[in-house]
């Protein structure tokens, strides 16, 4: 864990150095701002209602986390870094543990920044923490399942502009697929919602911490963790 949190750190702190993450911390904030208050009409709704902020979510990371992971490997790549990284005496689990946390710690400090917006508004009637709390869970769930696909193509990748765009693809095609079962038989419905995270993160929007849906993600993100530590092993001993 020393060395997985050394890594970290390390990944961090070139974060910080870097002008891509103000430019991040900026977008996330306008848009979730923008889609609450202007294309959803808080304050024309009549109700004091959170849902439509949090809605925002999986596609203002949608766009987020691409930016994210696509230089995490693909750069590493491309620069030789990668090389160097086999190098050290760090397994390659913990080698995408640091890339995974580093990029999960940015999208929570992010999120923890969106705070004054359901604050501002406390005074406008009686918000229930225990679904703000909710809703929040599964945000951090959904960026961890979302992290963890865009690090393992980002390993498949050989640049970031492709990086970018298949999990820029990926995440987008996720997020709408709910959008398109509703007139489909209940089976293929259930089918292609196992596929969309959109859909998973619906019951954390309405306050409810559904066990399947926290399973569902915490799978992904195992599974896409474990896929990118084989395509790390794989290229390390081709």
């Amino acid at each position: 864990m020393i060395r997985i949190f050394a890594l970290t750190k390390k990944e961090l702190i070139s974060w910080v150095f870097s002008p891509f993450l103000y430019g991040l911390i900026a977008f996330f904030l306008v848009f979730v701002s923008v889609w609450f208050y202007y294309l959803r009409h808080f304050f024309a709704m009549n109700s004091v209602n959170l849902r439509p902020f949090f809605s925002s979510f999986p596609y203002a990371l949608t766009a987020i986390v691409p930016v994210l992971t696509m230089r995490s490997w693909a750069e590493e790549r491309k620069s030789l870094n990668e090389e160097i990284l086999f190098s050290l005496p760090l397994s390659e689990w913990e080698l995408v543990m640091g890339k995974f946390l580093s990029c999960l710690t940015i999208v929570i400090i992010i999120f923890t920044l969106s705070f004054p917006v359901p604050l501002s508004l406390m005074p406008l009637g009686f918000f229930d923490p225990g679904v703000i709390f909710s809703e929040y869970f599964g945000a951090v769930l959904f960026a961890a399942a979302a992290i963890a696909l865009g690090l393992f193509l980002s390993s498949l990748c050989k640049s970031q502009g492709a990086s970018f765009l298949s999990s820029a693809s990926i995440l987008l095609i996720t997020n709408l697929i709910s959008n398109f079962t509703h007139n489909l038989t209940l089976s293929l419905a259930r089918f292609l919602n196992n596929f969309s995270l959109s859909y998973h993160f619906e019951s954390f929007s309405r306050g409810i911490l559904d066990s399947r849906d926290i399973a569902y993600f915490l799978l992904c993100t195992v599974l896409f963790l474990f896929l990118n530590t084989r395509v790390l092993i794989f290229r390390k001993w081709s």
